[in-house]
This record gives structure tokens, C-alpha cells and sequence, in this order.
């Protein structure tokens, strides 16, 4: 799909209304991970250099139309304010008088921060009005949001509608690592598809399916596939009652031409805890007493030669319990390959999700991906093959 970005529009003099997600942690008052502010700053620097005025749309926790003082972005203006080289100001509106007032007088060189677009009942209503009160602030929007794309919001949807609109940096970095793992993607497309739960991500299994080229399924969801060919599963997080999608979903893989890679080797313990008594199995023994906590060296060489075939790779989730030792063998192995791959030039790699960036981190793989996404929800319903609200009206 074609979209602008910040080097198609004319900026200069321009107040540019900006849709960030900076709903970062905060504990006490105070920030704890700037790194969503951290991730704004080339947008907000692009639009200073090219002469414009960056006013800052932003939501904060879920005020469901109130307004909650706990859920005030003032308090995220001291990380704002280290993390840009200017004067930011703020605003306790985002609409009306004071926020007509605020962006009126800012002056070049400087960033206004609206308060909470969540206070108003219209934002998650999508609502034409509160979007147009919105749009009269400025004379340019630009969408540096990608994880709020999937929501049809005012802020992301409607109001894209109202002014010349654009994808902020890092919107732009995102799409174009999207089309680069999905869209048009370089073959052999390898994904690695992990979690506990087949049932959260359906979606997202029939259509890697119809895309890729092998399919990687690990963590808990494993369990549910291998107890649908009719392995015991002993203690294991499984879904018992899924196995029949799960055989739907291995036929589809069939019919499409995708292989699908299950444990052939499972590591097996008794009690889900750090350096607990284990053993490697074939994956159709697991003891009835024992609870699958990762996959088998047999396994990570069956992923490492589909990694080695590979152009492309997509990641979501980890192969097994990442969070403690040695549960992390298969997760650890498989993201470090991956990542050696890419740095070599071999492998375009887009990784996302909450557990799949925490074990990326973890397993010191992380800088060396291609891209990861911290979008979350939007980056799963892309995943899915949906279209995002947000980034079609950048089409629009």
C-alpha cells in the first residue's frame, strides 16, 4: 500500500500533529522504560530540521472517557524532556481553548505534549467530531503510532482523514520491515510461531500457513499439536480441547505447501523450576507425571537447518519456558543463529510480541535482528493478515 512519509510533505512553518505511543511504565511518578519516548525522537528531529512545530498526541493507560489524574501524561514530561534537545511544553487539554491556546503559541524549535486523548470518550469511539477538534490544532498529521494502529481511534483513524497525512519514522520503519518479512518477502520464509495458547492466535496460524514456507511451533501451543497426533502430553500446558483445530491447521499447511517443524525431542521435568531434574525424550514419551518445558537438541537442529535454508524470518514467541534454566536451551540456540545469520547478511529478521522481545533480549540476540517490533497487538494482526485502521488511512 502507498503511504507518505515525513520527506514527501512540506513541513516548513507547519504545526504537525503527531500520534506517538509513549504510554510507557511508571512507577511512583516516575518512568521506568523511556524506551517508547526514546523510539519518537528521529520523527520529532526530522520535523524540527525541516522547520516544522511536532505537537505530541498521545494515549496513557485506559481512562475509558475520564478524566484520571493517576493517568495524566505530565508525568512522562521529565523522560520527554531528557530524551529531546528542546523546550517541551504541555498542555492539559487535548482539544478546545487551552489546546488551541498551547499550539498557537509555541514556538519553533520546541514540542507540545497534549494531555491523555483518552479523557475524551470520543478517541476510542472513533468520534468525527472530537476528531476534527483534534485536526483544527494543526495543519499536517503524522502517524508515528504503529502499535495503536490496529485500534480505529480518532486520534490514529478518523483525523487522517481531515488533514495531509504521513508516517512518522518510526511508523515508516515498520512498514517497510513488514513488507520486507510478508509483503514481498526474499524465500525461503521461515516462521517460528511460539506461546502457550493455539487458541490466541488462531488467526495468526492460518495465515502463516498460506505465506510461508515452514512453520516453526514451539512453547505450550507445541503441546497441543503434538497431543493432536496422539502423544501423551503428561502434565504439559496444552489445550486438550484444540486438538482438532490443530489437526485443521497442520492439513491447511498440507494443502499450502508449508512444512510445519514440531518437537521430535522434548525436555521433560517434574516441576516448573529453574535447574530442575530433566531429561531429553522423544516427543511421543513424555511420562504422564511430566511436564514438557522445551524442545530437544533434535529439534534445534531440525530449526537450525531451516533457518540455514532460509532468506526470511519471522519470530513470535519462544520454542519453550525462556524465562529459566536450562528451559531456555532451544529458544536461546535457535535466536542466536538467527541473529549470527543476519549479521552476516544472510537473513532478513523481524521479530515482535512481549515474550518473543524479552527472550530475544535475553538470549543477546535481540540488536542483531533485522527489526523488532514493540508494536504487540498491532504487530500480531499483521501478523493475522488484517488490515490495520491506522495504517490504512495513511492510504487512504
Amino acid at each position: 500500500m502507498a503511504w507518505k512519509t515525513l520527506d514527501d510533505m512540506d513541513l516548513s512553518g507547519k504545526t504537525c500533529l503527531v500520534r506517538v505511543d509513549i504510554n510507557v511504565p511508571v512507577e511512583d511518578g516516575h518512568v521506568t522504560d523511556a524506551t517508547r519516548i526514546e523510539r519518537i525522537v528521529p520523527t520529532v528531529k526530522a520535523i524540527l530540521d525541516q522547520g516544522g512545530k511536532p505537537v505530541l498526541l498521545a494515549h496513557f493507560g485506559r481512562p475509558k472517557g475520564q478524566v484520571v489524574p493517576d493517568m495524566s501524561l505530565r508525568q512522562v514530561m521529565p523522560a520527554l524532556e531528557a530524551a529531546l534537545p528542546c523546550p517541551v511544553y504541555f498542555a492539559t487539554d487535548c482539544i478546545g481553548l487551552k489546546a488551541k491556546q498551547a499550539a498557537s503559541d509555541l514556538a519553533p524549535g520546541s514540542v507540545l505534549l497534549l494531555e491523555n486523548t483518552r479523557f475524551h470518550a470520543g478517541e476510542e469511539k472513533n468520534d468525527p467530531q472530537f476528531a476534527a477538534s483534534l485536526a483544527a490544532l494543526g495543519d499536517v498529521y503524522v502517524n508515528d503510532a504503529f502499535s495503536a494502529a490496529h485500534r480505529a481511534h480518532a486520534s490514529t483513524e478518523a483525523i487522517a482523514q481531515l488533514l495531509p497525512s504521513c508516517a512518522g519514522r518510526l511508523m515508516e520503519a515498520e512498514l517497510k520491515a513488514l513488507e520486507a518479512a510478508l509483503g514481498a518477502p526474499e524465500r525461503p520464509v521461515v516462521a517460528v510461531v511460539g506461546g502457550a495458547k493455539v487458541s490466541t492466535k488462531l488467526e495468526l496460524l492460518g495465515n502463516l500457513v498460506t505465506k510461508v514456507d515452514t512453520l516453526v511451533i514451539g512453547g505450550g501451543m507445541a503441546n497441543t499439536f503434538l497431543a493432536a497426533k496422539g502423544h501423551s502430553v503428561g502434565n504439559s500446558l496444552a489445550e486438550r480441547d484444540m486438538t482438532g483445530t490443530a489437526q485443521e491447521i497442520m492439513a491447511s499447511a498440507r494443502e499450502a505447501g508449508c512444512r510445519i517443524i514440531l518437537p521430535v525431542d522434548i525436555v521433560v521435568a517434574r516441576e516448573f523450576a529453574a535447574n530442575a531434574a530433566h531429561e531429553v525424550l522423544d516427543a511421543e514419551f513424555c511420562p504422564d507425571d511430566a511436564m514438557i518445558l522445551d524442545a530437544g537438541p533434535k529439534t534445534v537442529a531440525a530449526v537450525a537447518a531451516a533457518f540455514d535454508e532460509a532468506r526470511t524470518l519471522i519470530w513470535n514467541g519462544p520454542l519453550g519456558a525462556f524465562e529459566i534454566t536450562p528451559f531456555d536451551a532451544a529458544t536461546n540456540a535457535a535466536a542466536q543463529q538467527a541473529a549470527e545469520m543476519t549479521r552476516e547478511g544472510r537473513l532478513i529478521s523481524v521479530a515482535g510480541g512481549g515474550d518473543t522481545v524479552a527472550a530475544l533480549n535475553k538470549a543477546d540476540a535481540a540488536e542483531d535482528f533485522t527489526y523488532i517490533s514493540t508494536a504487540g497487538g498491532a504487530f500480531l494482526e499483521w501478523m493475522e493478515g488484517k488490515t490495520l485502521p491506522g495504517v490504512a488511512a495513511l492510504g487512504a
